[in-house]
């Protein structure tokens, strides 16, 4: 996503919430003096400004590291200071500046569903869940769509789920057709009508570094074009501040998600 970002000159700041810090070994940024468990611990400016740093994949990405030790802070059941340390950390960012510098915000979370995956729902107005098109992932889908329900009604009434995603899908699998209906029959229409093809290309982007859409081969462009209609889509929906629902990508969409 952080690909497409860059690609069509929207300012992104990726926030990394997996302790297995994924998102930052990625995206290379710079050097930190501090990261996610030292802004969780204290949402200050100066653990802000030590923190976040430019990615190495060119102007217009920045990085709010993570940290293996973020994993201590990843309670099973948080108190509600620690759940919203994180909302409090981005309501001190704006603060730092007369306009906010960053069009999109992107929390990177763990698989989990304990304190930091929680804090990322507490502090977004939007949730995406992704998922893969097998039976387990299917009921793993569901349980985060009631942990957004459930942190919507206990602690941010401005949460929405903004979509379900479906990752690694092979079009020519059964299986994997299958699945997908099961979720547009679960979830309806917060499908999303793209789903993101598996092809070695992304992990090929991934160990070298790089920008999916820079990686040049027939399968990074099908997988960049994936995220350039997600992107448009999830622009879209922000934009309009409702609910999200199913609609078809029109002329105009499709051709600025290839133009990117």
């Amino acid at each position: 996503m952080a690909s497409a970002a860059l690609r069509r000159g929207v300012r992104t700041l990726v926030i990394d919430l997996d302790p297995q810090c994924n998102a930052t070994s990625t995206l290379e940024p710079e050097e930190s003096k501090a990261s996610i468990y030292d802004v969780l611990q204290d949402p200050s400016e100066e653990n802000l400004e030590q923190a976040i740093r430019p990615s190495r994949w060119g102007d217009g990405i920045d990085v709010l590291s993570g940290s293996e030790d973020a994993e201590l802070l990843n309670h099973p059941d948080p108190n509600e200071s620690r759940l919203h340390r994180l909302k409090d950390a981005l309501r001190t960012l704006r603060d730092m500046y007369d306009e906010f510098p960053y069009q999109l915000v992107l929390l990177d979370c763990p698989p989990s569903l304990g304190q930091l995956t929680r804090s990322a729902l507490v502090a977004a107005d939007r949730a995406l869940l992704v998922t893969e098109p097998t039976m387990f992932a299917v009921a793993g889908v569901q349980r985060a769509f009631e942990a957004v329900q459930n942190e919507r009604e206990s602690n941010n009434a401005d949460l929405q789920p903004l979509g379900v995603v479906v990752n690694r899908v092979r079009p020519r699998s059964h299986e994997h057709q299958f699945r997908i209906e099961e979720l547009r029959d679960i979830f309806g229409p917060l499908v999303m009508p793209v789903a993101l093809p598996d092809r070695l290309a992304v992990q090929q982007a991934q160990g070298a570094c790089m920008p999916i859409h820079e990686w040049g081969t027939p399968g990074a462009r099908e997988v960049a074009l994936a995220f350039n209609l997600l992107l448009a889509r999830i622009q879209r929906i922000s934009r309009s501040r409702r609910r999200a629902v199913h609609h078809d990508f029109d002329d105009d969409e499709i051709q600025e998600a290839v133009d990117a």
